[in-house]
């Protein structure tokens, strides 16, 4: 019988695109979304070991938040990309930031992912960021799975959680999997579809055991295992579930009306497999990627990509930068050269790599819906477009203006150079927004929330040796400039005082306060005070 590497890779386009699932996972802070991760790369066979969040001492740390910083908060605040195969299905794991603090990064994680799954807290609901990050997923038509998470604690009733997501989302749900009873009457989950059983592991301890394939609701099993006032319960929201909610439909689901639900618990394992059965089964292949007026097929033989995200100094010992790029069309091979859309460069990337977390591998050949970095010494920003053939360019990756602006204050002055390089390098990562301003030379760094500071000051000085500070700022927000160029730097000539640069050399207007920014907008009707930029 022919494998498929016996054919030439035209032909084996279709069909390996067609095994991709990309996917983000989403959530509140505290939900449990890199616990989660962390258990979706051990089912899928990707690590040995996961690491706890919370762990102290000699306990393994979890695998993909890697940074310092993370490591010490036990919060993720960027995204990390991981790769592995289960069953025939090749999974592209992207775990954003769930502190709303880098929501910006989280949205350009978004624009690289063709699903996500949606981490809910059994005991808390929807909660705020959730909300945002949902709303963003809706803007990009993103379909989303939903995992209940922490079953095996005390949390609020299944079917109150069902309404308020239901409502709150304006989505149909589809239960896949439901609680035997939840904190200290847990009995286990039960699978609607398949009815297997997920027990625990009879040890007295809440942790999953084995999985035995029942008949049904009413096998003598679970009467001979289930404290009776729970199974009652139990079976009373199984049947109704059956009754009134409807069936995992794959076209409602990718078109976002529908998300298909699993009760688990990424701690104690429950569900995990399950909800990868439900990826594999359920999730979209590849999409077609937006390119201004048209989509590109992913099938199309062309080489293209985007670059959605920037890393500096993963490695530190090298002083590495790695610029991640989904593939959004074609077969990609090591050593092919692409065109830099925008700047007519050629790159040969001749040492890309697939990700595991820290761990990384040579990527000898990727395909589209694939995640790769890239190294490079600064020739790659975030929002670039690297293409086989054509000028197509990729859009949808925004640059938010931003809310808290602050003076930066070097420590040393003799390392001056060494702080416009790290400014440049985390500004063209999109941790921050740095502004060079026209008048003092001074740099002003725009960001979304505190933490962001406080991640760019700790990693200023853990990755470039340099201690710097923030002080207040004369600006309360910030706006660029667009227009006809000749009114733009008529603008700019007499209005130095209040006008800086970005990382792309654009113009930004810093207003004092609100009053003072309608008053100049309403003064110069021809300019526009634009609030999110386009990247390029």
């Amino acid at each position: 019988m022919n494998t498929l590497a016996d054919f030439p890779a035209e032909a084996q386009l279709k069909p390996q695109i067609a095994r991709r699932r990309t996917f983000a996972i989403i959530s509140h802070p505290d939900a449990g979304k890199t616990t989660l991760t962390e258990k979706l790369l051990l089912f899928g066979g990707a690590i040995h070991l996961a690491g706890e969040v919370a762990a102290r001492g000699e306990r393994r740390r979890t695998r993909s938040d890697w940074m310092e910083i993370e490591k010490k908060r036990g919060i993720s605040v960027s995204s990390s990309v991981m790769m592995f195969e289960r069953n025939g299905i090749v999974f592209n794991l992207l775990d954003t930031p769930g502190h709303e603090d880098f929501s910006e990064d989280t949205y350009r994680t978004l624009t690289a992912v063709d699903s996500a799954v949606m981490v809910v807290d059994a005991a808390k609901g929807i909660e705020a960021q959730t909300l945002k990050l949902f709303e963003v997923c809706r803007l990009r038509d993103i379909p989303i799975i939903t995992f209940i998470n922490k079953v095996d604690r005390e949390g609020m009733d299944p079917f109150e959680l069902m309404d308020q997501i239901a409502d709150k989302l304006a989505l149909e749900l589809s239960p896949v999997t439901w609680p035997i009873g939840m904190g200290g009457q847990f009995h286990g989950v039960y699978n609607l579809n398949t009815h297997d059983w997920h027990k625990l592991a009879g040890d007295g301890s809440t942790k999953f055991g084995t999985t035995e394939r029942l008949t049904g609701l009413d096998d003598p099993k679970l009467d001979a295992a289930v404290k009776p006032d729970v199974l009652a319960e139990f079976r009373g929201q199984a049947e109704l579930v059956a009754e009134a909610m409807p069936k995992v439909d794959m076209e409602a689901y990718r078109e976002g009306h529908l998300s298909p639900v699993f009760f688990g618990s990424a701690l104690r394992d429950f569900c995990v497999a399950d909800l990868l059965d439900g990826l594999s089964a359920w999730a979209p292949p590849p999409r077609p990627q937006p390119a201004g007026d048209v989509a590109v097929d992913p099938n199309r033989d062309e080489v293209s990509a985007l670059i959605f995200k920037v890393q500096a100094n993963m490695d530190p010992n090298h002083r590495d930068r790695i610029a991640f790029a989904r593939i959004c069309s074609g077969r990609f091979s090591r050593g092919m050269k692409l065109n830099q859309v925008g700047t007519g460069k050629s790159l040969a990337v001749t040492a890309p790599i697939f990700f595991l977390a820290e761990e990384r591998e040579l990527a000898e050949e990727a395909w589209a819906g694939d995640i790769i970095g890239i190294p490079n010494h600064g020739a790659l920003r975030v929002g670039d477009t690297l293409a086989e053939k054509g000028d197509l360019r990729f859009t949808g990756l925004p640059r938010f203006a931003p809310e808290i602006l602050r003076r930066v204050r070097l420590g040393d002055p003799m390392k001056t150079k060494q702080m416009r390089r790290a400014l440049q390098d985390l500004s063209e990562e999109g941790l921050a927004q740095v502004f060079r301003t026209h008048l003092g030379g001074d740099h002003i760094v725009g960001v979304v929330g505190a933490l962001q500071l406080d991640v760019m000051a700790s990693r200023v000085e853990a990755e470039y040796k340099v201690k710097i500070e923030f002080e207040p700022a004369p600006f309360a927000t910030a706006r660029w400039l667009a227009g006809d160029p000749k009114l733009v730097k008529a603008f700019v000539d007499v209005n130095k005082s209040v006008v800086a640069d970005d990382v792309d050399g654009d113009p930004v207007y810093l207003a004092r306060n609100a009053w003072e920014l309608n008053y100049t907008r309403e003064k110069n009707p021809d300019i526009r005070f634009v609030e999110i930029k386009e990247m390029h």
